[in-house]
């Protein structure tokens, strides 16, 4: 991933990450923009319980940002997916020869927020779905769109949202959205709540905090 951006004047735009204030700058994505993406036709009914959801597309930096905002979400980790523990640091990672995509866990209540719900964030919001083993400025297959399923019913609950998302011509290109089996592995130390921890770093003023915005803007009923 990207850890630093040239300099520049900055943009009056601001974004809210956490209740803090943003400062972007020229080429942002713009604050407040989301895909019109519709609601699973396919979800999981109601339950008092926890469960865990794994997510890839991109940065993990950005995910996490936007999933811990969610009312329903009890935890979330960023980390690696779809490769061995002993290939699981940022350095091996990086090398785009482990088979990792750089993902993040969701432990979240199905009674507060469904799994149907996470996975429209993810569409309409966490990242771009049409883009192949790349997202904005990162490329590689370690930053692919990717979902990891943890049940049966989660992988029919995915596969049933991709199609209905294709179906209605959600976006102007395919999807490329990976099912895909793997373990988790939790990445180091310093890259957990990166965002909060950071706010003004230049990787997530620019590519993070929009997507924050967006979030707030177009789902304020979900945000805590």
């Amino acid at each position: 991933m990207k850890k630093s951006l040239s300099g520049g004047a900055a943009f009056a735009i601001l974004a809210a990450l956490g209740g803090t204030a943003f400062l972007l700058t020229p080429g942002s994505s713009s604050a407040g923009a989301a895909v019109n993406v519709p609601a699973p036709g396919i979800d999981q009914p109601k339950a008092n319980r926890r469960e865990v959801a794994i997510l890839a597309g991109g940065c993990f930096w950005g995910l996490e940002a936007v999933f811990e905002q969610l009312k329903g979400v009890e935890d979330v980790v960023s980390g690696y997916a779809g490769g061995t523990r002993e290939t699981a640091t940022y350095d091996q990672v990086n090398t785009e020869r482990t088979g990792h995509a750089e993902a993040i866990r969701v432990v979240y209540n199905p009674a507060k927020i469904s799994y149907g719900t996470l996975l429209r964030i993810y569409f309409s919001v966490a990242h771009n779905p049409t883009e192949l083993n790349r997202q904005g400025p990162d490329t590689g297959p370690s930053y692919r769109s990717a979902i990891f399923a943890q049940s049966a019913d989660q992988a029919r609950i995915a596969r049933a949202y991709i199609a209905q998302l294709s179906a209605a011509r959600s976006f102007n290109r395919p999807i490329v959205t990976r099912m895909e089996t793997g373990a988790f592995f939790p990445a180091e130390t310093y890259h957990q709540d990166f965002a909060r921890k950071n706010p003004r770093h230049g990787y997530i003023v620019r590519f993070d905090a929009p997507k924050v915005a967006a979030l707030r803007s177009a789902y304020p009923q979900l945000v805590r």
